[in-house]
């Protein structure tokens, strides 16, 4: 018994030199290379974020929105409100919802977390889509990120969807699948196709994995994404999930595309 608690007492003293020895190096690091903010380079407290004024220009996306489709309505139109998009054209998913506009501060955050190797930017950004997707936590849903091909993640090295789930899935205390779908067939980048053109991109690219019953437990899923800008990524992808036995996908993603603001994607 008093081993145990020898071993137990050295295992906390070996963890709390090892939490002391991170937070010294942080403080030299932080002497050294100064925090700053990811976009314009400003001072800032916390390297892991943005200064005040470009948080101030990222362009949070609150109610009134659509019940359906997330997409925010000028005026109120009531808590049920559905817009004329998602009433022409039903989703297969039941809710999609973003954390912000993908505008100027959105698209520099997103190419320098996706492009830029600032991973760190994940838990930032998963911060604001927590607060989006509030809705969806009290069904204690299965994050899945939306799969690269293999060939790509070897180029990228990291699937920055998948980095964006596993930081929800900290701070929510979710699970995370990353093999619940993969992506078995390779396709073009979305880049400068039209709306046909993106979903026909992405047609019978996704599958779920065999064991999806299994590992999916009757559970709903929130399937989670850097930006969305037509849809058609998303819903390729929850239609193969709900083939594979989810009872209910929903959308979670930290930007999105809005009607009548500037589409630089």
């Amino acid at each position: 018994m008093e081993t145990g608690r020898r071993e137990v007492k050295g295992a906390d003293l070996i963890a709390s030199l090892w939490a002391q020895a991170r937070a010294l190096g942080t403080m030299v690091l932080d002497q050294l290379y100064p925090p700053a903010c990811a976009v314009c380079a400003a001072p800032i407290a916390d390297g892991q974020g943005i200064c005040g004024a470009c948080f101030a220009r990222l362009g949070s996306i609150t109610a009134p929105l659509c019940l359906v489709l997330g997409i925010p309505f000028d005026v109120s139109l009531g808590d049920d409100a559905v817009s004329a998009e998602a009433l022409a054209d039903p989703p297969p998913f039941s809710r999609a919802r973003a954390a912000v506009r993908y505008g100027e501060i959105a698209q520099a955050l997103v190419t320098r977390l996706k492009y830029g190797d600032r991973t760190e930017l994940a838990p930032f950004c998963a911060r604001l889509m927590s607060g989006a997707g509030h809705d969806y936590w009290s069904a204690k849903p299965l994050l899945v990120p939306v799969p690269l091909h293999a060939s790509r993640l070897r180029f990228r090295r990291y699937n920055q969807s998948l980095l964006l789930a596993q930081a929800l899935g900290r701070q929510l205390g979710l699970d995370v699948d990353p093999h619940l779908l993969k992506r078995h067939r390779k396709t073009r980048s979305q880049i400068g196709l039209s709306g046909d053109g993106r979903a026909r991109n992405v047609q019978g690219a996704f599958v779920a994995h065999a064991d999806a019953l299994v590992r999916l437990r009757g559970r709903r899923v929130v399937l989670v994404d850097d930006v969305y800008t037509t849809g058609a990524t998303v819903k390729a992808a929850t239609r193969a999930l709900l083939r594979g036995g989810a009872s209910g996908v929903d959308i979670l993603t930290f930007a999105r595309v809005v009607r009548g603001d500037e589409d630089p994607i």
